[in-house]
């Protein structure tokens, strides 16, 4: 299914100061996550509806030890997907889940580069904003990429500081940490974050705008990247990357993203 921005999307007039920032501006970065057809993602994609815009968060496979007990299984996602008519492929039997983020906690956690980039560019009030590439379950050859989550971010904390009495609520704390581990984990304001009850998509398979002879490949729809006021990432290209793009103008975004009336979810699926 072809989906009709415009006619989803119609152009709105979007005032965009956060309310928790106390009208200063705000920073946000876009961040792709879940199951996907990339090396160590599980090869899969979690179904969406095109028509009702409903989704599965399939989370990618975890590769790190877990604390004991603290392993979430990939069965946890078996129902929402049997109400899609999809079934996991054989390599999840054997796995366990990297949840992250944890919507029903309103965590995410990352380490490394990526760690960095939040640390030093997101303060409490600004946006992490999620979306994976998801497959239809009417029948089409491309993904629909699609917005799933976002959070407003209430702190940055290292996940070594955190108490055990809450190491369940994030993958990065049921992990099993080395000694002067750099893994970070973000708690999100309640009410105004969490998972999506139904995705925005965003993306459609295409030639960037200036440049027709170029191959196509997932992008932010031009139309979206206008009205959001731009990414850093050039023409809007969609990919899993240690460098994570930001929005240009994150108070306009946040205007268009509350004017779509979305619904939260305090659940991962």
């Amino acid at each position: 299914m072809v989906y009709d921005f415009a006619k989803s999307y119609p152009v709105v007039p979007c005032g965009g100061e956060n309310p928790s920032r106390g009208g200063h501006l705000v920073d946000a970065l876009l961040l792709r996550v879940g199951a996907d057809q990339s090396e160590g993602a599980g090869f899969f994609n979690g179904p969406v509806n095109s028509r009702t815009r409903e989704f599965a968060y399939v989370p990618i496979p975890e590769t790190a030890a877990i604390q004991t007990g603290m392993a979430t299984p990939y069965s946890l996602v078996v129902p929402p997907l049997q109400r899609s008519g999809v079934t996991l492929t054989s390599q999840f039997t054997v796995a366990t889940m990297h949840l992250d983020p944890d919507f029903r906690h309103l965590t995410y956690g990352d380490q490394g580069q990526r760690a960095s980039q939040i640390q030093t560019k997101l303060t409490h009030g600004d946006l992490i904003v999620f979306y994976a590439g998801l497959r239809d379950v009417h029948s089409s050859p491309r993904l629909v990429y699609a917005l799933i989550g976002l959070y407003v971010i209430d702190a940055i904390l290292p996940a070594s500081s955190v108490p055990s009495s809450h190491w369940h609520e994030n993958v990065h704390t049921r992990r099993v940490l080395p000694s002067g581990a750099s893994d970070i984990v973000i708690r999100a304001q309640s009410g105004v974050s969490g998972r999506l009850e139904r995705c925005l998509p965003i993306g459609s398979f295409r030639v960037p705008s200036a440049q027709p002879n170029k191959r196509p490949s997932y992008r932010v729809e031009p139309t979206l990247l206008a009205t959001w006021g731009g990414l850093s990432i050039a023409d809007g290209f969609l990919q899993r990357s240690a460098r994570l793009p930001r929005f240009l103008d994150a108070a306009k975004f946040y205007g268009w993203f509350l004017n779509q009336k979305p619904t939260f979810i305090k659940a991962n699926n």
